[in-house]
């Protein structure tokens, strides 16, 4: 999987053909080839995984405080979600990013053998997880948009997926103990490297495993989103296109639709920064490993950038978080002071109600003005006062009134009853 980015390890192995057959010791006045010495691109290398390093520790460690915070006032299944998927991107930042930075400062693996096992499962496990983290993600929106109405089971099936993202990150990151080892240079003795040289008893099963790891990294993950959201946007479709005489009850299904745009939104923006940084590094590897005489034409710089491009995903995550949340906040304080708002003659104010997922919406009902009892209201639904019962329908079609043109309205004769679906 990392043969694009490692090169050097591989050249540090492998013959050239311009090599003398005899063994240099280390004692030998002969200098190591270029791509074994520090040299430019090592120093590019650093610098860029230590800016990484310092946006996506400052904005995924603030993203987990703020969603531990807010899960403990309100129990939200996304919120859980986006918990697990900053720890996996502080396990990249924490981990993968500081390797990759010392590694280019030594160029040669310097730690012995069994940490160079250790490590290489780390270096892949939080890149696992974060995958998982976001599949879990669309399987929970898919259940949230087709299923709402089953709650039975809905916290219990969370957990479950996050349990089983942790365990098959642990075990898809297993093999990577058993595939990187210790290797020392056949023509430079005193040049060691953390390579998968000599494992592999052929170049197939180099291939299949490489394959295999990129299958379920990224693959499986864009099947799974893919599935999951264009069923979501068919239903959205199907439900925008159906037909009611009930106006009010039409009012209410396209509400409740725009009350979950905002996760649904930050979802699917986290999901295509996933793909769109992911997915030009993962067809140079399939391109590599199919063609790879062409493919090692490409400047190795490219390929570089292309991991480095990879990897700002751990970066955007809590960005894009940060930018739907400060959105949300900004609405919630023009809610909070209704005044400040022009008040019509017909009040429908939307409340966001916040549930379990924190996506439903209900409506405000204006009350009758206490002081005119001669107003008059006329309802636009066939409902009568008791209708309010009908919140646990499917699409959640409140009964709302319409207030007739009053001397003044009276802000506390408003009331909103809280609706958990799911």
């Amino acid at each position: 999987m990392d043969k694009l980015i490692l090169n050097d390890m591989e050249n540090a192995i492998q013959l050239s053909e311009t090599e003398s057959e005899e063994s240099l010791k280390c004692n030998d006045t002969a200098e190591l080839p270029n791509e074994l010495r520090f040299n430019d691109a090592h120093l590019v290398t650093i610098v860029t995984y230590s800016i990484l390093m310092v946006i996506s520790a400052a904005g995924n460690i603030t993203v987990l405080i703020m969603t531990i915070i807010k899960k403990r006032k309100s129990k939200s299944r996304i919120q859980t979600l986006i918990i697990h998927l900053s720890i996996a991107d502080l396990l990249v930042t924490f981990l993968m990013m500081p390797l990759e930075i010392g590694w280019s400062i030594t160029v040669s693996w310097e730690a012995g053998d069994a940490m160079c096992r250790i490590m290489a499962f780390f270096r892949v496990f939080g890149l696992y997880l974060s995958s998982f983290v976001i599949v879990c993600i669309s399987i929970d929106r898919y259940y949230a948009v087709m299923r709402p109405l089953q709650i039975l089971d809905v916290y219990r099936r969370g957990k479950i997926m996050l349990m089983l993202a942790w365990i098959g990150s642990v075990l898809c990151s297993l093999p990577q103990m058993l595939v990187f080892h210790l290797e020392t240079h056949p023509n430079y003795t005193c040049y060691t490297q953390c390579v998968t040289f000599n494992f592999f008893p052929s170049y197939m099963h180099e291939v299949s495993y490489t394959l295999f790891s990129m299958l379920i990294m990224y693959w499986f993950p864009l099947i799974v989103i893919f599935y999951t959201y264009s069923s979501i946007f068919m239903e959205i479709c199907r439900r925008s296109k159906e037909k009611s005489e009930d106006k009010i009850r039409r009012s209410s299904s396209g509400f409740l639709s725009r009350a979950r745009v905002r996760t649904l939104k930050m979802t699917i923006t986290i999901i295509a920064v996933f793909i769109i940084c992911w997915s030009p590094y993962y067809v140079m590897s399939v391109w590599y490993w199919f063609d790879r005489p062409s493919a090692q034409k490409v400047d190795e710089r490219i390929q570089r950038a292309l991991f480095f491009f990879a990897c700002t995903n751990s970066s955007m995550n809590p960005i894009i978080y940060g930018i739907f949340n400060i959105r949300q906040r900004n609405k919630t304080k023009i809610q909070s002071y209704p005044l400040l708002r022009p008040i019509n003659t017909t009040m429908e104010l939307p409340v966001v109600a916040y549930a379990k997922d924190s996506i439903f919406t209900i409506f405000v009902i204006a009350l009758p003005n206490l002081f005119n009892p001669s107003t008059s209201y006329n309802r636009r639904s066939s409902h009568d006062r008791g209708a309010d019962a009908c919140s646990h329908h499917r699409d959640s079609a409140h009964a709302a009134v319409s207030v007739g043109q009053t001397s003044r309205l009276t802000m506390n004769a408003t009331f909103a009853r809280s609706n958990r679906c799911v």
